[in-house]
């Protein structure tokens, strides 16, 4: 499908699976170059990054763990500039390298509020990998340390992504038509 409609927008086909894929191995292969002697935990944000989460799984040839914490920041289309922690970190962060999981940074709010609560805890090191970058869209002084691609600042559904709860299931990533 190259257009869709979802509630009251529409949206058309922007990046398609066989992209993100390669993304993602590029992606893990990378992060298992800079961690292969090491047990990283990676730390996956829901809801939005559990496709990614899976996929980077696949394809990651080093020994890690996996948790999962849920954070808010979006109403709609656009972001509430308020996060809300919603399901808090499980794991003992205390001297493990971690890798926060994000399938999109655009403001930067949800990332920068978890790495300053997070950096509480004593992790050794505290990186971020996201899919996405908006890049031009970013307010907070975040920069991550691994980026699938960087893409405008469309609002974008799909591969984990959602406009008020649905597209989430879409393989590709569509973006909206204004």
């Amino acid at each position: 499908m190259d257009r869709i409609k979802i509630l009251d927008k529409e949206f058309e086909k922007n990046i398609p699976f066989e992209h993100i894929h390669k993304a993602i191995v590029k992606m893990a292969d990378t992060i298992y170059a800079d961690h292969k002697d090491s047990d990283p935990l990676f730390l996956c944000v829901l809801n939005g990054c559990f496709m990614l989460a899976g996929d980077l799984f696949k394809e990651y040839k080093g020994s890690c763990k996996i948790s999962f914490i849920k954070l808010s920041s979006y109403s709609g289309t656009t972001t509430t500039g308020e996060v809300k922690s919603v399901i808090g970190l499980n794991e003992d962060i205390r001297d493990r390298s971690v890798i926060i999981l994000e399938d999109i940074i655009d403001s930067g709010i949800t990332v920068s509020h978890l790495l300053q609560d997070l950096a509480a805890y004593g992790p050794k090191s505290l990186q971020v990998a996201t899919l996405l970058l908006k890049p031009d869209a970013v307010r907070e002084n975040v920069k991550p340390d691994y980026v699938g691609i960087e893409i405008p600042n469309d609002f974008i559904v799909g591969y984990g992504l959602d406009y008020d709860g649905y597209g989430r299931n879409l393989k590709d990533i569509y973006k909206i038509v204004e």
